[in-house]
C-alpha cells in the first residue's frame, strides 16, 4: 500500500515538475512587447472629404454643450511611429468614442488597431475612458489578433496637439504583458 502511494506522489510531482518548466516566465512589470504609435484623428467638416478621418455620427445634447455630453464620433484614423500626420501608417486605428461627462471632457473609446505590414499582422483591442484634463491617461488592452494573439496590456494616451475640433494627434505608448506570439 506505502508503495502504490509513494508511486502517485512520485508521478503528480513528475507531471506538476513537467507543467511548470513547460510554462512562460512573465515578469511581473516588464512587458513582453512596448511601442509608441501616434492617432491622428482629422474631423469631417462638410468640405474636407479627402482628409477626414473622422466624422460626428451623434451631435452633444442640451445636457452639457460646454463638455460635448453625447457627442458621438466613428473613426479610421492613422497611426504613425512619429508625430508626422504625413508619416507612412503602420496601423490603422478603427472604432468610435463618445463623451460621457456633463462636468469635464471625458471621452470613452472603443476601437481596434488594423496592422497589415512586413512587421506586424493583426489586430490589437482598445478601450477605456480618456478623461482629458489628466496628463496621462491609461486605457486597457483586451486581446488581439495574429500577432498579437489574446494579448493583454495598457495603452497610456498624451495629448500631444489639439487644433480646435478639426485635428488632434495622441501619444499613445503601448505596453503588451500577455504575449503569446513573438
Amino acid at each position: 500500500m506505502a508503495t502504490k502511494s509513494h508511486l502517485v506522489l512520485f508521478f503528480l510531482l513528475l507531471v506538476s515538475c513537467s507543467i511548470l518548466s513547460h510554462s512562460k516566465k512573465l515578469k511581473a512589470n516588464e512587458p513582453c512587447k512596448r511601442f509608441v504609435l501616434y492617432f491622428h484623428d482629422v474631423m469631417f467638416n462638410g468640405t474636407n472629404q479627402a482628409n477626414a478621418t473622422a466624422a460626428i455620427i451623434a451631435n452633444p445634447t442640451d445636457l452639457s454643450q460646454t463638455f460635448k455630453f453625447g457627442k458621438f464620433v466613428v473613426f479610421d484614423d492613422p497611426m504613425t511611429e512619429d508625430n508626422n500626420l504625413l508619416s507612412r501608417p503602420v496601423a490603422r486605428a478603427q472604432g468610435f468614442y463618445f463623451y460621457d461627462m456633463k462636468t469635464d471632457f471625458n471621452a470613452w473609446f472603443a476601437y481596434t488597431l488594423v496592422f497589415n505590414s512586413t512587421k506586424h499582422k493583426g489586430t490589437i483591442s482598445i478601450l477605456g475612458a480618456d478623461t482629458m484634463s489628466e496628463e496621462t491617461r491609461d486605457l486597457s488592452v483586451v486581446g488581439g489578433t495574429g500577432d498579437f494573439f489574446l494579448t493583454r496590456g495598457i495603452a497610456t494616451f498624451r495629448t500631444e496637439d489639439v487644433e480646435g475640433a478639426s485635428y488632434f494627434r495622441v501619444q499613445m505608448d503601448i505596453k503588451l504583458y500577455e504575449c503569446y506570439k513573438n
